[in-house]
């Protein structure tokens, strides 16, 4: 008996599948969850701010999302969303903060709680995740990395090395995990228009849409 597809094939399809993605009250994150929402996933969102989580929360098509208030520097935090997740089938980093300062300001303290969100969280999540069977075989990862992990810019040091982190902690991720034929990957956005560009100079925003042809 030949199979009849009854559905219109789509190969991007997250049909019945189950995505956890950090940073979802704003800029990517909440692009990201919005759009594999409507591609028929059940996302779990992520997000520090209980407002802005709520409308990301509210601009999702479908049923059984879930919303998890949490700062991903506190382990506690980490520990209580781990616990209340069902297996995954992806999962998307993208919580991340910048501090543009010249070298000579630059304290110990702030590089320290930069690094702690942008490339120390997502590893120790991702630890408790796969630890906790929580990652399915053949399952997706994906980083928000930038393109800031190989291009300079001013005041911009500890941003750059906490993304070039992110691209070497996803390779080490990827070797270790590719026996569970789990994918490990980054993405290297440009500058997007989000709250973290509200920080960046008018000057320099517009000199780097300049090099955009499009």
């Amino acid at each position: 008996m030949k199979y009849k597809r009854t559905d219109p094939y789509n190969p991007y399809s997250l049909k019945g599948k189950s995505i956890l993605i950090t940073g979802a009250s704003s800029g990517i994150g909440r692009a990201i969850a919005i759009e594999c929402s409507k591609m028929g996933a059940v996302v779990n969102i992520v997000g520090r701010d209980r407002k802005r989580l709520a409308d990301t929360y509210n601009n999702l098509q479908g049923k059984k999302h879930k919303i998890f208030l949490a700062d991903l520097a506190s382990e506690k935090d980490t520990s209580d969303l781990v616990s209340g997740l069902n297996p995954l089938d992806g999962i998307v980093h993208s919580a991340g903060i910048i501090k543009r300062i010249p070298l000579k300001l630059i304290t110990e303290g702030m590089y320290h709680d930069l690094l702690r969100i942008n490339l120390i969280a997502p590893a120790l999540l991702t630890k408790s995740l796969y630890k906790g069977n929580l990652i399915k075989q053949e399952a997706s990862i994906v980083m928000i990395s930038s393109i800031g992990s190989d291009i300079a810019s001013l005041g911009n040091i500890m941003y750059m090395s906490s993304k070039g982190g992110i691209n070497s902690l996803m390779k080490g991720l990827a070797l270790e995990l590719a026996a569970k034929g789990i994918r490990v990957n980054s993405i290297e956005p440009g500058m997007i228009k989000t709250n973290l560009t509200n920080l960046i100079p008018d000057a320099d925003l517009v000199r780097d849409i300049n090099y955009y042809p499009l």
